[in-house]
């Protein structure tokens, strides 16, 4: 179970704008992989990378400062963070600054 507090992030990788720079794999490998493409992508728990455009996965609670700090850094700007609860963009693209 999730506590309120510490709402519940998904994570999910626009291809379209990857520009296969890995910052995000050395950031928290557990959560992104290249594929053969290049591209970055999640993966689940099970390691199988989400490769469904728009396919989001799970943050796991001991990573989400990594994954947070590879969307900000991301220079393709392709790395979205959103809150579980409401989709809202917490890092990211379309996160507002704040």
């Amino acid at each position: 179970m999730a506590d309120v507090a510490t709402d519940q992030l998904q994570v999910w990788v626009d291809q379209d704008l990857c520009t296969g720079d890995g910052l995000c794999v050395q950031y928290a490998p557990e959560v992104f992989e290249f594929d053969i493409d290049g591209l970055a992508y999640v993966k689940g728990p099970d390691g199988e990378l989400v490769q469904t455009p728009g396919g989001r996965v799970g943050v796991p609670e001991h990573l989400r400062l990594e994954v947070i700090d590879s969307a900000k850094e991301c220079p393709g700007e392709c790395i979205h963070v959103v809150r579980g609860s409401d989709d809202v963009e917490v890092a990211g693209p379309a996160a507002e600054e704040g």
